[in-house]
């Protein structure tokens, strides 16, 4: 009998470490799991040596000329063919003051192609039967029911499914700009003091009116985008950034991913600093303190704007997560051949498409991202090619940067007739002897 009860005691001890730590794992306060991973990312391991080649010269000298040009600080770029990557390299400086060059495992800002993580997280919770597009998102049979969010000023707010999120048909218009950028102007409506959360922003935004009947009118929204990610919480009952790192970017092979920050403080130690070249614009410090900041550095909520534009990324994984979800046969996608059909597909996702920015008729899909001091642009070709290029500077330009990068990444892939015979996502096996030490990464990993 005595044991029985020391092994009954051992068992229990056993059980309770074994759900305790899932409880602590998958909780707001901890991430144990993510802790305990010692992966380093492949991005890491890369040197603006492994992509010298003749072939790819041309490459460099455009990418070159159009940082001069635009007076771009620093810039990374990745190109894979037939799923595998040919091409990475950095340009320029990660931090012009301490004279710091940028190599391919920097992170960068990737503003609004977050969007296409996002989407790719929700149609991931759709194909694991977790969530269907047409629910309702608030309401007495939403997901995000009553009990989170009581009461809403315009009926029509039940009527908002996933997929009104997804493609930019929710409802709202500019008319009082973008909730996503005032959040100070919140907090002092709702009198909140300390950091403000999207529930709040949620809440704030259910006392106006919608401008739209949901699911007849596109009007671009990031705040859409950020709901999502407390759909995504409320159906996998895990913190927004924990279900993408375990179901979207583990899965592919992505280890360098995250939310980022607001200020200078906040930069991840292999994260790129930001520059404006164009007229500087201040705005007043999200944190409240009154201090009059660059937008680059506290003046945009990062960390709020989340699954809508909050993450940071290097140009290669990212280029790796393109190519997980690009519906090549050459590696296995993260989505079904159908699910990705459904996200660029306009008779199916709507105008907005579901997290990509556009398609043409030849195949080729694109999303944009942009902050003040920050641009992104990844493709998908027709071709087999998928690209990324990411600066760490904003210009006179702003966004419209995006058109002439465009241009000239058409103009420098289009050039090389015959590409390198390697796989850089396979760094270990193609480069086995590293030629330095892997740079520092996110702490928390």
């Amino acid at each position: 009998m005595m044991k029985f009860s020391r092994i009954a005691i051992l068992l229990g001890l056993v059980l309770l470490f074994f759900f305790g730590e899932i409880a602590l794992t998958f909780s707001d306060k901890g991430n144990t799991f993510l802790i305990e991973d010692e992966e380093v990312a492949f991005s890491l391991k890369l040197e603006n040596s492994y992509s010298d080649f003749e072939v790819t010269h041309i490459i460099d000298k455009e990418v070159e000329d159009f940082l001069q040009h635009w007076k771009i600080k620093g810039a990374s770029v990745a190109i894979a063919k037939d799923e595998e990557l040919v091409y990475a390299k950095g340009f320029g400086y990660a931090n012009v003051e301490k004279g710091e060059e940028v190599k391919p495992g920097h992170l960068f800002r990737i503003a609004s192609v977050s969007k296409l993580i996002t989407a790719a997280a929700v149609m991931k919770l759709y194909e694991d039967g977790q969530l269907d597009l047409e629910s309702y998102v608030f309401g007495p049979e939403g997901i995000l029911d009553t009990c989170i969010f009581p009461e809403y000023k315009d009926p029509r707010y039940g009527q908002i499914k996933v997929r009104h999120l997804l493609n930019h048909t929710g409802g709202w218009s500019g008319r009082y700009g973008d909730p996503m950028f005032n959040s100070l102007y919140i907090s002092r409506k709702l009198k909140i003091e300390g950091d403000i959360t999207i529930d709040d922003v949620i809440r704030f935004t259910m006392t106006r009116k919608l401008a739209y009947d949901p699911g007849t009118k596109y009007s671009y929204s990031n705040l859409g985008y950020a709901i999502l990610g407390r759909v995504i919480e409320e159906l996998s009952h895990m913190p927004y950034e924990d279900y993408v790192t375990l179901n979207v970017l583990k899965p592919a092979g992505i280890h360098d991913m995250h939310i980022g920050g607001s200020f200078k403080h906040e930069l991840y130690p292999n994260e790129v600093h930001y520059y404006n070249v164009g007229q500087q614009q201040k705005a007043y410090a999200i944190d409240g303190s009154g201090e009059l900041v660059p937008l680059e550095y506290g003046g945009n909520n990062i960390s709020l704007l989340g699954p809508a534009g909050g993450w940071v990324a290097s140009a290669p994984e990212l280029c790796k997560l393109i190519t997980a979800m690009d519906g090549y046969p050459g590696q296995r996608d993260i989505l079904e051949k159908e699910t990705l059909e459904m996200m660029i597909d306009p008779e199916q996702a709507g105008q907005g498409l579901f997290g990509w920015r556009g398609v043409d008729d030849h195949g080729t899909w694109w999303r944009t991202g942009y902050f003040n001091g920050s641009t992104a642009m990844v493709v998908r070709q027709q071709d087999g090619i998928n690209w990324v290029i990411l600066f760490n500077t904003s210009t006179n330009k702003q966004s419209r940067i995006q058109r002439y990068t465009s241009g000239m990444m058409f103009k420098a892939i289009n050039s090389v007739k015959i590409w390198p015979y390697l796989n850089l996502f396979l760094v270990d096996q193609e480069m086995p002897d590293p030629v330095g030490p892997i740079p520092e990464t996110n702490l928390n990993l």
